[in-house]
């Protein structure tokens, strides 16, 4: 829908959460922008200027809301594959890499010319890579500053300034006041752990996530404590340095919002986490834009989330791990795989001790290594194989604009077939419209909906009315009935 003047000033009356995050509203008469669902005094419509992006406000000269705060709106994933090149640029910038790399280095990884980017990227965002960027670190800043007693200079660090003296230069001439301005009084510090908030389109239906979670919990690794979620992480930079420690998510529903726990040391990469924690928890999808495309479903929760991943090369294993096995009985054989291959991690948990092997360690293994803990050697063949491209191009495994090449060359992988793909590209690479046909819980789902056995060829056929919204089905599919993924009934 093509978001005209008339269309957001009504959304902005009615303080439609569907719009929260697609644009920002500019008043000229207090100089503040603000998200479409601030809660202050309705600004008069000749009085307003509607933007893209916080940035393209920023650039125009509009100070963030400190009521509404626009640093935590939620992104937002494009279906139009016309949107997706510069949608994957935003969530690699989003990640750092303007920090690091050049713009021309980032549209070198896209596979398109510099020029191209700022072109594309200008036009969806009404900015340059750059500015984007730029608005990005000091809005990083701001929220860390609203919500931690953090030093001042630990801020600058984490949201990619270089030094103090800068960070603080380049915020006054930006927001007109220095940054101790932002300090809210009353958090306590914690010099071990900090915290902040993501949010989010409502509703979201975290009960069904931390339910899809829980059965697939390994032992070690991650953990559903009461309502929270946590889990090790291991994070990885563009270079290939890496950094394992501890997050705990839960949710903050009277707020609409993520709350978030970190260990300290985790601060400096803080771009990668906020990144990547967007896509596990799928904050950037729009709940009512995908129930009314696929119509109102028996059952259907509204809210539903695509439970994503934090580290593509687990789902992946995950996925080879669960072909044509129980999801209890792939999670047995992971328990074994991570104690035998994986590596002791100190966190505050008492159940949180191992950190998921890394693509670099099982690309050295031989294959009856692996199966000797008690998968078919084609299976462990897959993983050794995965993990050696993986380690040769780390965007295999990563979200990104072209998913269905993604699943292509996962499928020249021996061991790997459609249904493993499909799953992969549904945890790993967020791909919205990705359909595991095979997939023995959905089979079992469409049979007692249709009254009929149905086949894996027949419930494609009938997934084609769901596009693009087909992960969603599935996982809805899945719901059903309380069933879970179970097992694919096919695969190579």
């Amino acid at each position: 829908m093509e978001l005209t003047r008339d269309i957001c000033y009504s959304a902005l009356v009615s303080r439609d959460a569907r719009f929260d995050g697609h644009f920002f509203v500019g008043v000229s008469t207090t100089g503040i922008y603000c998200r479409p669902i601030c809660r202050v005094r309705t600004p008069n419509a000749a009085n307003t200027h509607f933007f893209p992006s916080a940035a393209a406000a920023e650039k125009a000269g509009y100070r963030p809301c400190l009521r509404c705060r626009p640093e935590i709106a939620p992104g937002y994933a494009p279906v139009d594959s016309g949107h997706s090149l510069a949608h994957a640029a935003r969530q690699m910038i989003d990640k750092g890499m303007l920090d690091t790399h050049s713009a021309e280095h980032l549209a070198a990884r896209l596979g398109i010319s510099s020029r191209y980017l700022r072109r594309i990227f200008h036009d969806q965002y009404g900015v340059s890579p750059g500015e984007y960027n730029h608005s990005r670190r000091l809005l990083l800043a701001k929220q860390l500053l609203t919500d931690t007693r953090l030093p001042i200079s630990d801020i600058a660090l984490a949201a990619g300034f270089r030094s103090l003296p800068r960070f603080n230069t380049v915020f006054r001439q930006t927001y007109r006041m220095p940054p101790s301005r932002f300090r809210r009084q009353g958090i306590a510090a914690d010099a071990n752990v900090f915290s902040f908030e993501l949010g989010y389109r409502p509703p979201y239906a975290w009960r069904q996530l931390l339910h899809f979670l829980q059965p697939r919990a390994i032992r070690g690794v991650e953990a559903v404590a009461g309502d929270s979620y946590r889990r090790v992480i291991t994070l990885r930079d563009a270079g290939g340095d890496s950094w394992t420690s501890w997050v705990e998510i839960s949710h903050r529903a009277a707020r609409q919002r993520i709350a978030i726990k970190l260990a300290h040391g985790l601060l400096p990469r803080l771009s990668i986490i906020r990144s990547s924690l967007s896509h596990f928890l799928d904050l950037s999808q729009n709940p009512h834009e995908i129930q009314a495309a696929l119509g109102q479903l028996q059952d259907w929760q509204p809210g539903l989330r695509m439970p994503g991943c934090l580290d593509g090369f687990e789902a992946a294993v995950r996925a080879i791990a669960g072909q044509q096995i129980t999801v209890g009985a792939a999670i047995t054989w992971l328990h074994k795989f991570v104690d035998r291959f994986g590596c002791e991690v100190a966190t505050p948990f008492p159940d949180l001790n191992r950190s998921f092997p890394s693509a670099t360690t099982i690309a050295e293994l031989a294959v009856e290594q692996i199966a000797e803990l008690g998968i078919i050697r084609q299976r462990a063949a897959a993983i050794i194989e995965l993990a050696r491209r993986y380690r040769e191009d780390p965007t295999l495994l990563e979200p990104g604009f072209d998913a269905e090449n993604k699943i292509g060359r996962l499928l020249t992988i021996p061991g790997i077939g459609d249904w493993t793909a499909q799953y992969i590209a549904m945890r790993a690479l967020s791909h919205a419209d990705a359909f595991p046909a095979a997939d023995a819980g959905v089979l079992a789902a469409l049979s007692t909906l249709n009254g009929h056995k149905m086949q894996a060829a027949q419930a494609r056929h009938l997934a084609q009315s769901w596009r693009p919204w087909r992960s969603y089905m599935t996982l809805h599919l899945w719901s059903i009935g309380n069933l879970t993924d179970g097992r694919n009934t096919h695969d190579n």
